[in-house]
């Protein structure tokens, strides 16, 4: 828990400094600028979790068990190893995404214009990798200092370069044009040079690394054993490869959104209301620049906090199943699972009755683009609490020995994704793409809770996490109370969502401690 409550304070200050980077971009770019600069996330994401997700996991794994038994020498190969292959593997990777930026957004999403900042990213590929092994080894050697401190260096270099970038060829198109005379919409360089910034941000936690190792000494054993190379590149290889292809599957949504959403609009049109001075031609990527830009950056605030949750679960249920503790192994999956509901539920409630004025505050610049995601944003709260569970429960199946349990649920739910948005789409408009990931994620977390109580052999009580669900329930009444109360008295935005909010946690907070505490004070 020490080191989860680590990851997750890091974590939640990488993600304020990430909104601090992606809303004023999405204000500076316009829902038509965010729909290239979606188009480039939507093809880095797939090949990035491929190559780095499973990563940290992996050499953690190994240098955990080399420094249990005094094996520092073998966790140091092991880390020499990792940097080595996986060095060659994000070099690939950063070269496929360059080799496809053109072909891939002419071709696939139809959209030539946001090639460039494709290829602004791919070189982030390459540097996540090294900062995915330098993590791995840290977090083995049970320091997580150093992968909070490397997430918050990497924030503040995005939010500050890709600002910086980004609003520099918005205020001088001229000078940019000039500079590169092949540039024909400024949007586009706008978003390929906020891109940039998240390409330099990995660069920083790459040389955040490299300090560290120059000041830094690692602890030396005199084992006698050392395991060869091509026996640890072998292991790191089986640990990565499944939980990359299962983040690959989880990256698939944004790909599908990217291509149904612009393709359905394109051909249905939107239901709803648009709003004036948005040309009909680029109705399909104002809309789905504004969805991945605002409604999908609000919904995984929350979800990218939880997920760090995964970290301490899986070294806590390895352990228990180790040494045959049912009653560690049952406490620890409810700590795991209840955790992560107890943030996420509380926060869907809020987000669900004051969208409209949540997005406004955010989004100030933007009203219009905000407009038509307040529906979707609600949609999705339902499965943004599903996501944050899952993120846990995927960590703790890898735990009791079923780590491709989670790629084959992942594909299932993308198929729904897919069907989802096909059927609801030409229906409901963009609101159709929202209430899909829902029961996607819906299904997802059913299915994985299902295969973890057959393999852990536990099965949790219902009654806390019933509990949790009313204290929101509870939650989000006080908050619709008195944000109506506000609205009747035209009270400002940042009114409505601070005394609203406050009611509201208190209301939550109050009930959590009476109804949970309660229980853990009776047992």
């Amino acid at each position: 828990m020490k080191g989860s409550i680590i990851l997750m304070v890091s974590a939640a200050a990488a993600k304020l400094l990430g909104a601090v980077f992606k809303i004023p971009l999405t204000n500076i770019l316009g829902g038509v600028g965010m729909s290239y600069f979606s188009c480039a996330y939507s093809l880095f994401m797939p090949v990035y979790a491929l190559t780095v997700t499973g990563l940290s996991s992996a050499v953690a794994k190994m240098t955990a068990e080399s420094a249990a038994l005094g094996m520092y020498r073998n966790a140091a190969k092991v880390r020499r190893t990792a940097l080595g292959l996986f060095s060659a593997v994000g070099l690939a990777g950063s070269l496929l995404i360059l080799l496809l930026s053109k072909p891939f957004s002419i071709y696939f999403i139809g959209l030539p214009e946001a090639s460039a900042a494709v290829a602004m990213i791919a070189p982030a590929v390459f540097f996540g990798c090294i900062t995915a092994v330098e993590r791995g080894y840290y977090e083995g050697m049970s320091n997580m200092y150093p992968t909070a401190l490397s997430q918050l260096a990497e924030g503040m270099v995005k939010a500050a370069a890709g600002l910086w970038l980004c609003g520099f060829v918005t205020e001088h198109p001229r000078t940019v044009m000039r500079l590169f005379p092949f540039v024909t919409d400024i949007r586009a360089a706008a978003a390929a040079a906020g891109i940039l910034g998240v390409t330099l941000s990995t660069v920083g936690a790459a040389l955040f690394f490299a300090v560290i190792r120059l000041f830094a000494k690692a602890p030396k054993g005199g084992e006698s054993h050392i395991m060869s190379r091509s026996t640890i590149a072998r292991e790191l290889a089986a640990t990565a490869l499944p939980v990359g292809v299962s983040s690959v599957v989880t990256n698939l949504t944004a790909l599908i959104d990217m291509w149904t959403v612009i393709g359905c609009i394109s051909r249905f049109g939107c239901s709803a209301a648009m709003p004036e001075g948005v040309p009909k031609e680029e109705l399909p990527r104002f809309v789905y620049g504004s969805f991945a830009g605002i409604a999908l950056t609000v919904f995984n605030l929350v979800p990218s906090v939880t997920n760090m949750l995964g970290k301490g679960a899986l070294t806590c249920i390895a352990a228990a199943r180790g040494s045959g503790d049912r009653s560690a192994l049952e406490r620890g999956t409810v700590q795991a699972l209840l955790s992560a509901a107890v943030i996420a539920v509380p926060a869907a409630a809020g987000l669900g009755v004051l969208a409209p004025e949540a997005l406004s505050f955010l989004y100030l610049r933007q009203s219009d683009e905000a407009a038509v995601c307040i529906s979707s944003l609600r949609y999705l709260t339902a499965g943004m609490v599903c996501l944050c569970v899952s993120f846990p429960l995927f960590s703790m199946l890898q735990a009791v020995g079923k780590p491709a349990a989670p790629l084959k649920i992942m594909l299932a739910g993308t198929v729904i994704k897919l069907a989802g948005n096909l059927l609801l789409i030409p229906v409901m408009g963009v609101d159709g793409a929202a209430l899909s990931t829902t029961v996607c994620y819906g299904v997802i977390l059913a299915a994985a809770l299902r295969v973890y109580i057959k393999a852990s052999g536990v099965s949790p009580s219902a009654a806390p996490f019933g509990k949790v669900l009313y204290a929101g329930a509870m939650c989000g009444g006080a908050v619709l109370l008195t944000a109506e109360a506000l609205r009747r008295r035209e009270a400002p935005n940042i009114a409505v969502l601070g005394i609203s909010g406050a009611v509201g946690g208190a209301v939550y907070i109050g009930l959590i401690f009476a109804l949970i505490g309660r229980t853990k004070n009776q047992q």
